[in-house]
């Protein structure tokens, strides 16, 4: 059955209008729901093959649709991205990430054995990368690039697990972080708080921790260590 492009959205552009037309048949679907091909749709809302391909275009743009080729293909409502918890953070996953929430406390885990070797083998170089990481933190927090943020606070890691001289912990560590690193394609809030200041928590527990290392003082360190893995925690 037609729609008409008519009422209060009138003022919008037509592709606009049936945007919001095929939008309210997308809540009314789970996710995942077969809406059909584009020509099926442009017929259902009675508009031209280049409005409803503009439609398409700001309905993906916005995260409600999917395009799928090949045999029962078409348009679909898209399905919520996997997630992972990052403490109260949650990371937004690509489709293939099915194992980055057991690599996250795998690799949570693993932190405080790197952080004990990083007190005894840390050396004035390693320090100067650590804290160029940190600066790096910092410009992306400023920056409120909080994904951006995120993948220096790896950087950060990576460099505290090159120290070590436990070549197995260093290379399983490292694959962990590479996996959460490839599939997380986003950062947002949870329910404990608002992001940006679960940021500065983690900045300044970082620049904590890296003064710790560069004292030497093994106590800080590890008490550090802990408080991060709390901080990890939903």
């Amino acid at each position: 059955m037609t729609q008409a492009l008519t009422g209060p959205e009138s003022g919008l552009s037509r592709a606009e209008q049936a945007a919001l037309i095929i939008g309210r048949w997308v809540e009314q679907e789970e996710p995942g729901a077969r809406l059909g091909t584009r020509k099926e749709l442009q017929e259902r809302v009675g508009v031209s093959k280049g409005t409803i391909n503009e439609a398409v275009r700001l309905l993906e743009s916005r995260g409600l649709i999917s395009t799928r080729t090949g045999p029962g293909g078409g348009l679909f409502t898209a399905s919520p991205p996997p997630l992972a918890r990052l403490g109260h953070a949650l990371l937004t996953l690509d489709d293939d990430a099915a194992d980055v929430g057991y690599a996250v406390r795998i690799r949570d885990a693993l932190d405080p054995l790197l952080i004990e070797d990083a007190v005894s083998h840390s050396s004035a170089v390693d320090i100067v990368r650590m804290r160029r990481s940190l600066q790096e933190m910092e410009n992306a927090m400023g920056a409120q690039d909080y994904l951006g943020f995120l993948r220096a606070n790896w950087d950060l890691h990576v460099v505290i697990a090159a120290v070590t001289p436990n070549q197995p912990l260093r290379s399983i560590y490292l694959s962990l972080v590479d996996m959460i690193r490839t599939h997380t394609v986003a950062i947002k809030s949870g329910t404990a708080g608002p992001l940006p200041e679960y940021v500065r928590a983690r900045h300044q527990l970082h620049v904590d921790l890296v003064n710790a290392l560069d004292r030497r003082d093994h106590a800080e360190a590890m008490r550090l260590a802990a408080e991060h893995s709390i901080q990890n925690k939903p």
